[in-house]
């Protein structure tokens, strides 16, 4: 087999052509070979000796998986930590009315699956892929090994759990919001990030379908709420980046309810 270039993001590795569809779909040892070269890009992996590299490289599964096949299930023993290579993945709940609910996007280079390796408790959440992607599953005994042996990847590894301890609670806090437009415009508030040359934006936008399932909508409240930030100009589309030219206004609109507003500014003009 050719060798294969492997960029640094990862965001050009191609599928397996001999494998088959699925999770069960294994790459090459050429392949193999390669990412393991290339694991010091993984931003939890960065700065690791070339030998522990090795060794993680050795003990990990390589899989690509089709779009909607599950990489893992809520409930499921947490026998893995998963790093996505390429291709996004969505982590997802249930309600106990059998609702999904979107919780995040992983991008390459992400991982997940920690807290079930950390603690040995079911897995809190599933997992599935949105496009085909390609994952690498590193046992529990070796991600254990690579936690607890690592202080920099232990300290990553915390900060990621506070993070998204904070984004939980972030979360709860929208879904409490009882005007829908209101909680598309709090998600975007919240995934807006201030970038160089003095700009705030969401730099992978979300599809309209995915901000419906963060927020419990449908896609069609979500186009409509979008519309309203366009006319007013509060945001630019960029390509699938989302630039918000009006941050305060963005933030005021996600605590004002727009049913509220409209009633004021009826008072006001009598």
């Amino acid at each position: 087999m050719t060798d294969i270039a492997l960029p640094s993001d990862f965001s050009a590795i191609p599928p397996d052509p001999a494998g088959t569809e699925g999770a069960d779909a294994s790459l090459s040892a050429a392949v193999k070979q390669v990412i393991t070269i290339h694991l010091n890009n993984i931003p939890l992996l960065t700065g690791l000796a070339p030998a522990v590299l090795q060794q993680l490289g050795q003990a990990m599964q390589f899989r690509t998986v089709e779009k909607g096949t599950y990489v893992m299930h809520k409930g499921s023993a947490g026998e893995h930590l998963v790093f996505l290579l390429s291709g996004h993945l969505h982590v997802l709940d249930v309600t106990e009315d059998g609702r999904e609910i979107h919780l995040a996007t992983l991008a390459p280079g992400d991982y997940v699956g920690e807290m079930a390796v950390i603690d040995g408790q079911p897995r809190s959440a599933s997992v599935q892929a949105n496009e085909t992607a390609l994952v690498a599953f590193l046992p529990r005994a070796q991600s254990l090994q690579l936690i607890y042996t690592n202080p920099l990847v232990a300290e990553r590894v915390m900060t990621r759990m506070a993070g998204t301890i904070r984004a939980a609670a972030a979360n709860r806090a929208i879904l409490s919001i009882p005007n829908a437009f209101q909680r598309v415009y709090a998600v975007l508030n919240q995934l807006a990030k201030p970038v160089p040359g003095n700009m705030v934006v969401i730099a992978s936008m979300p599809t309209q379908q995915d901000i419906a399932a963060m927020v419990n909508t449908s896609r069609e409240t979500v186009s409509r709420a979008l519309q309203v930030l366009l006319q007013k100009k509060v945001v630019e589309k960029d390509m699938r980046r989302l630039i918000v030219r009006q941050p305060e206004l963005l933030r005021k609109m996600a605590l004002e309810d727009p049913s509220l507003a409209a009633a004021s500014s009826a008072q006001a003009g009598q």
